[in-house]
Order: structure tokens, then sequence, then C-alpha cells
């Protein structure tokens, strides 16, 4: 499985058999102008909820390539009723689909569309591919939900928003780490605007201290699992 990061919380993910996409920002998003929509493949969407800053560049995506959404219920259905292929959820559901498995899970924040539709309850997702387990949390604050997630999945990576004001800080989101039992985390929403501007080194050495690792990518950056 390869992440390759697109800025703010987007991501692609390319597994052996599909290329996902989550929460597309990126035409948006001044600090990721080297990332040129047209090139991305998708295969899905994964949209956690539906503000401006993860679902800008959804539609554009899903035109160019044909891809499936995968959201709540009233993200879904939004899409579905613009004519796009789209895959209902709703929390604590799971699915598998062609590439692997995908749950979706409680997430603590807000949702609507900047038009001011209703954009359901925001969530995250566990994502089950290549014999690798992924959370992606989405924008939440620290929850004790997520001392579920170990229960159920042994991950071997969690992405979480550390940039604070908006989501979780990277205090909350060590914690977070803890009650997930996940010591990898790749960091997520943070630097594209003055909110939430984060000191890099101090960020990675608060994860250092709890014998975490914290990876920041620069966008366009790959990683591999």
């Amino acid at each position: 499985m390869k992440l390759s990061f697109y800025g703010h919380a987007s991501f692609g993910i390319s597994t052996e058999k599909a290329n996902l996409i989550v929460d597309p920002f990126i035409t948006g998003n001044e600090k990721a102008n080297a990332i040129d929509i047209n090139d991305l493949k998708a295969d899905y969407i994964l949209v956690t909820h539906a503000h401006q800053d993860h679902i800008l560049d959804v539609e554009a995506i899903a035109k160019q390539t044909d891809a499936t959404i995968v959201s709540n219920f009233e993200i879904a259905t939004y899409y579905e009723n613009k004519g796009f292929k789209v895959h209902p959820m709703n929390h604590g559901g799971s699915w598998n689909f062609d590439f692997g498995k995908v749950t979706y899970v409680n997430a603590i924040h807000t949702s609507s569309f900047p038009d001011g539709s209703y954009g359901g309850q925001p969530g995250g997702f566990i994502l089950e591919a290549d014999d690798k387990c992924v959370y992606i949390a989405g924008d939440t604050a620290l929850t004790m939900d997520m001392k579920l997630i170990p229960q159920f999945w042994k991950l071997d990576l969690a992405i979480l928003p550390i940039g604070d004001n908006f989501t979780m800080g990277v205090e909350q989101a060590i914690v977070a780490s803890d009650f997930v039992e996940c010591n990898r985390v790749l960091g997520c929403h943070y630097d594209t605007f003055g909110f939430i501007e984060i000191d890099h080194n101090h960020a990675k050495q608060q994860f250092s201290k709890h014998k975490k690792e914290l990876i920041l990518l620069n966008i366009g950056e790959d990683m591999s699992l």
C-alpha cells in the first residue's frame, strides 16, 4: 500500500486493486499548487464530512475518473442527486469493496456543505487492504470512542489531525494514538492556513517523548506500508 500526501487532509492511497483519494481539497490550497488533479487516478473517493476543505475537488475528480464516492448517507445522496456514482455508509457499518474492507467510524466535528446543505454526521474510516489496516480519523476531537478501535482492529498506521483549533492538537493526538493503540501516526490538517500552523520539530519531539513516531510528509511525498 502506498500513501501520497496532497496537502491538508487529502491523500491518495494505492492498493493492489484500486486507487483511492481521501478528502480532496487541492485546487483551493495554495501550498498544493504543484499537484495537478488531472493527473490523479481514482477508483474511489472517500469523504469524511462535507466541509469545503474536504470536498472541494470531489466533483472534478469524480467526473474525470468515474470514481465512486464513499461517504455517509447524506453526503452520498447529495452527490447521487448530481449524477455521480456513490456508496452510502453510516457509523459502525462496514463494506467489502473489490480492494478491501472499509468501516465508517465516529468523529466529533460538524458537517455541512458550502451551500448550507446538511452533510450528515462526520466520520472517519478504517481501511483494510493489502494485509494492512489504516485508521483515517477525519476531522475530530479526541473521543473515548477511539478506545473501541483496538478491540476490532490492529492498526499499522493512524492518520490523525494535529493542527488544533478546528480539530485535535498535538497533545490530544498523542492520547488518541494511545486510545487506538498505534504508535505510528501520519499527521494531517495542519499548516494550510493561519489557525492551524504548527511547529513541526516541536510536534515530532512531543511524539518522540512518548515513544511514538509522527510522520509529516511534504506535499507530493509518498510513503509505503
